[in-house]
């Protein structure tokens, strides 16, 4: 990983996705999507929610989650909840995860070898995808997707409709066929997981996008993570079934 780094053109933020300063709680309520209410050792705390979706299945009553704390008065409140126990199963809440370990992931070689320039936020026509990357041989514009609804080992995306998460996909395609190589990669904040499949039923044109996507040559790809209530790594590759 190492020799990738020093040969690569960097431009990104923070490549390590480890949290410091980590607190267990207890799920309150959540007041809207951008904070909720958890006990943190006997008080009543204000925290920030770093994922915008619905997540009615995790952010349930008195379950365990794990905040960051910060000690920063320009602030608005001193926590961000970064991860919650479903039953036995520790799931990583952070919207801007996946980014970072794909990030890292990519670095590490694994997914294309001669990488010269690594670029996030990268604009394409209309459209600004997750990442472009620059290899010795070919140009590759990168989509990524963070999933946390699991339904008996089964992993599902998108919790809610997503209109952007089909412009992105669309968009995709048109890159495919303008010559570059296009992916989608579905990052599961979670471990030990049967497969991932489109959530048809609570979004069907998304499933019905997404293998219009592959089967225009668009690379549709899942892992699975490791987790603990201060870090995320990208782990194993996860079977995705289209319908």
């Amino acid at each position: 990983m190492s020799k990738i780094i020093e040969n690569v053109r960097i431009l990104y933020y923070n490549i390590y996705m480890i949290y410091e300063n980590i607190i267990a709680g207890n799920f309150i309520s959540r007041p809207n999507r951008f904070i909720a209410k958890v006990n943190i050792n006997g008080n009543e705390e204000t925290v920030h929610v770093k994922n915008t979706g619905r997540c009615k299945e995790l952010l349930t009553e008195n379950a365990k989650v794990f905040c960051q704390h910060f000690n920063n008065n320009k602030r608005k409140t001193n926590y961000d909840l970064i991860s919650v126990y479903k039953g036995d199963r520790l799931i990583n809440m952070d919207s801007q995860a996946p980014n970072k370990v794909v990030y890292e992931f990519l670095l590490s070689g694994i997914l294309f070898t001669d990488i010269e320039e690594i670029k996030p936020e990268s604009k394409y026509k209309n459209s600004r995808f997750d990442f472009y990357v620059k290899t010795k041989s070919k140009e590759v514009y990168i989509e990524v997707k963070g999933v946390t609804l699991e339904e008996n080992g089964i992993v599902l995306f998108p919790d809610a409709p997503t209109q952007r998460g089909i412009k992105h996909i669309n968009d995709l395609i048109d890159a495919e066929k303008d010559g570059y190589e296009a992916y989608i990669i579905f990052v599961v904040q979670m471990e030990n997981v049967k497969y991932f499949t489109p959530n048809i039923k609570t979004h069907p044109q998304f499933g019905e996008t997404l293998k219009k996507a592959k089967e225009n040559g668009v690379n549709i790809l899942c892992y699975d993570c490791k987790v603990t209530e201060s870090t995320l790594d990208i782990n194993k590759r996860v079977d995705v079934k289209l319908y």
